[in-house]
């Protein structure tokens, strides 16, 4: 069915992510085509701003006469619902989740409120918008009610853009400074020490479960998309088995709650105890050949070829 039809590699875009979309954006594409797709790429544009965004993107697309949209924008405009309400307007199927999902993965605060109410693990967290600012000065209110190390991130971003982890008050000026950057909302929480992992969802169902060990404090931008040296991935994680399906379980919980569809990534801490700690759920995560989700799949049995005709062909439900 989608071989009769023109898809639109959706890319670019104006988010502080676009460099990641389009490597994401272009790896699919050629993909698609090997499996016979009329895939083509339809890059959105840089912006300094997404005010007005939204009809540059109607017009670009318009003009590339799609038949079907595979998302592959990541960061706002792309994972926060906005292109995915242009689409609908439009009449064009896209893959992926609808627009309430997306926004709610975007969303780190609203997300938690319904992790929370699930029952789902999250870290303990406080939320300062911009204008309390002042509030921000008592540091060691934070430190007291969170603990003795602290992670400070946008509300609304992904990739680890602008976030911080500290140990100390005289860091935490400069962690808020840089994580209001980018959002107008700062999540501060507490720092849950223990493994990092990820569970890929696809076709609704949990992957092989991915480990991320980095060589420096914790998986930031230099070690996701910059300097493949700097960290080590294991998949299938070495996890005892009862632990393991618990971590299937949370993110296939987290996925769900969120109203999700088809596929996401769910990143989480596995605590020293042993509890699956829910971070995020990503709505649109990398889609590289060595991005996370595609090595899940491919320790799935599901080559990276075949993984984005999964996706594309579910735009079609």
């Amino acid at each position: 069915m989608t071989k009769s039809k023109r898809v639109g590699v959706l890319m670019g875009g104006p988010s502080c992510e676009r460099d990641i979309s389009m490597k994401s954006g272009m790896t699919v594409c050629r993909a698609l085509k090997d499996k016979g797709i009329n895939a083509v790429p339809v890059e959105l544009e840089k912006s300094p701003t997404i005010n007005g965004y939204a009809e540059k993107a109607r017009q670009k697309i318009r003009s590339s006469r799609i038949d079907v949209a595979f998302i592959a924008l990541h960061g706002k405009f792309g994972e926060d619902g906005s292109i995915h309400a242009l689409l609908e307007e439009m009449n064009i199927p896209y893959t992926g989740s609808r627009v309430k999902a997306s926004r709610l993965g975007m969303d780190k605060i609203s997300s938690r409120g319904i992790f929370k109410s699930s029952k789902i693990p999250v870290p303990r967290s406080i939320v300062l918008n911009k204008a309390d600012l002042d509030k921000a000065h008592d540091s060691h209110v934070y430190f007291r009610e969170l603990g003795s190390s602290l992670v400070i991130k946008p509300s609304d971003e992904g990739s680890s853009i602008g976030l911080s982890i500290i140990d100390n008050e005289g860091d935490f000026a400069k962690a808020i400074d840089s994580a209001f950057k980018y959002s107008d909302s700062v999540i501060i929480e507490e720092y849950v020490r223990g493994r990092e992992i990820t569970v890929g969802i696809l076709e609704d169902r949990a992957l092989p479960i991915v480990e991320i060990v980095p060589k420096k404090r914790f998986f930031d931008f230099e070690a996701k998309y910059e300097k493949a040296s700097l960290t080590e991935y294991r998949v299938p994680a070495e996890i005892d088995r009862e632990t393991y399906l618990a971590c299937q379980k949370t993110g296939l919980l987290a996925h769900h709650a969120l109203g999700a569809r088809f596929f996401s990534r769910v990143d989480m801490i596995l605590s020293e105890n042993k509890i699956p700690v829910v971070l995020e759920v990503n709505t649109i995560p990398g889609l590289t050949e060595t991005s996370l989700l595609p090595r899940a799949a491919q320790a799935a049995g599901v080559d990276f070829r075949e993984l984005v005709l999964k996706i594309l062909e579910s735009s079609l439900w």
